[in-house]
């Protein structure tokens, strides 16, 4: 790499070597020209092409020359034509065959399609080993009570592993969302400068079109649009990108939780933090959650592509204009990279997540009596109690313990209210602790998380590269 000019962080710093080959230029010339490997194989059986042209474009369709297509692009300012004509010197009985019919997004808008789907299944991919890692969390904590958070203060205990739950129920409607975009994508097909077709309809004859474009979706695996302009409809990167902003949005909350939960006042799990890893420069006692911040700064600019490309889709004036194809080299591209290295960061928190027992059971302790008041007024009232009266009972010690948790005392709740006449009149002091000791006053979380990590591993059966 050349660091005396400007690199994108994306070209070595985020997402992983097999999303950032996809993207890369060779990769798209490489799909470019097998695309017109298609197109010539195509045309053998309406005289366009011979098997001897045919043979001599596949013998080169690898040979890819970046630095004499620039250099021829320097010239004509076309980058399709550049690589056409690149490819065409290498081969000197196809080359005058090549691109027959074509105009430059009947190529491109095919090679992006199979980018697309190629892009979303390492991102399905990545997502699925993701969804395993969390059931195995969520299948090892499903039953560690917890006290919950409301608007941020204390509320009632739940599990960690009904937490995580949570969070892959997201994930998993996320790879739902996916599967069902990545199997709508489609190329634009082979219908020429306006979408009509009339120039390929001119050498193949109206009746025989249907099955010419038919056998180049066989020959590239890829269904086409029955109806284009000059491209396929910029509304498949929309609904694509949402997807994706979608999937951003689920591991945002996960990380944005997780620097929460890991500020010394809660404390209660924290990303992983290496041997040698520095904090801060100045502050050397730091350990500042980076990588879940890092998560929450590229979701951010992910959340914000949707946008450009729904003004690439509305303002595609006509049958096209061309002023979507500037910024689509870096939206399509950074849309996916993001979340390759939003999955990629998440699963190495996950898996190397601290989970701070002993913190956990104190924030309980402290704060899990107060979500048991609820319960004590309600057997109150059963036993015959004013409800009104014991309501402004409880409620007096209620403060009092807030009270003394704020100049740094044990909660005091269980024992005040244990020891008071006006309610132990009705209920025995062994019956009130019961009441307001509810560290596993948690409901169906075990229950349903236990659920949830089942379907996930019935799902997703883990297979040596699920483990990677």
């Amino acid at each position: 790499m050349n660091f005396d000019s400007y690199q994108s962080p994306f070209s070595w710093r985020y997402a992983s070597p097999d999303m950032r080959a996809l993207w890369s230029e060779t990769h798209k010339r490489r799909l470019w020209r097998q695309i017109w490997v298609a197109l010539a194989e195509a045309q053998i059986s309406f005289g366009l092409v011979t098997p001897d042209q045919l043979a001599d474009l596949r013998a080169h369709v690898n040979e890819i020359n970046i630095s004499r297509a620039l250099e021829i692009e320097t010239q004509i300012h076309h980058d399709l034509m550049a690589e056409l004509k690149t490819y065409a010197e290498q081969c000197p009985l196809g080359g005058p065959i090549l691109h027959v019919g074509a105009t430059s997004m009947d190529i491109e808008d095919n090679a992006e399609a199979l980018r697309l789907r190629a892009a979303c299944d390492l991102i399905l991919q990545k997502l699925q080993s993701l969804l395993l890692t969390l059931a195995d969390k969520i299948a090892a904590y499903h039953d560690l009570p917890l006290i919950a958070w409301t608007h941020l203060q204390p509320a009632e205990p739940t599990t960690l592993g009904y937490r995580l739950a949570f969070y892959a129920q997201d994930l998993w409607t996320d790879w739902h969302t996916l599967q069902r975009v990545r199997a709508s994508i489609r190329g634009k097909g082979f219908k020429g400068a306006v979408g009509t077709a009339a120039a390929y309809m001119e050498w193949t004859g109206a009746d025989r079109y249907p099955a010419f474009e038919d056998h180049l979706s066989r020959l590239l695996n890829l269904p086409f649009y029955p109806i284009t302009s000059q491209t396929y409809p910029r509304r498949q990167d929309y609904d694509l990108l949402c997807a994706l902003a979608g999937l951003g949005g689920s591991i945002y909350k996960i990380a944005f939780d997780v620097r929460l939960l890991q500020s010394p006042p809660i404390g209660e799990i924290s990303e992983p933090f290496s041997q040698h890893q520095v904090g801060s420069s100045a502050m050397p006692f730091k350990r500042n959650p980076i990588q879940s911040e890092k998560i929450n700064s590229l979701a951010r600019a992910l959340a914000n592509l949707p946008h450009l490309a729904w003004d690439n889709a509305a303002h595609s004036l006509l049958e096209r204009t061309l002023d979507d194809s500037a910024n689509r080299r870096a939206l399509l591209p950074e849309a996916f990279l993001i979340a390759d290295e939003l999955l990629i960061t998440l699963q190495r928190i996950l898996r190397g997540l601290n989970v701070n027992l002993p913190v956990i059971q104190r924030n309980l302790n402290t704060y899990a009596p107060f979500a048991g008041t609820e319960r004590l007024l309600m057997a109150l009232v059963q036993a015959g109690a004013d409800r009104q009266a014991m309501h402004e009972v409880i409620r007096h010690h209620a403060m009092n313990a807030w009270q003394a948790l704020q100049t740094g005392q044990p909660n005091p709740l269980i024992t005040s209210l244990s020891a008071d006449p006006a309610v132990t009149a009705w209920l025995p002091a062994e019956r009130i602790q019961e009441l307001i000791n509810v560290d596993h006053y948690t409901g169906i979380a075990s229950q349903r998380a236990q659920q949830l990590a089942a379907e996930i591993h019935a799902l997703f059966p883990p297979s040596p590269q699920s483990q990677e």
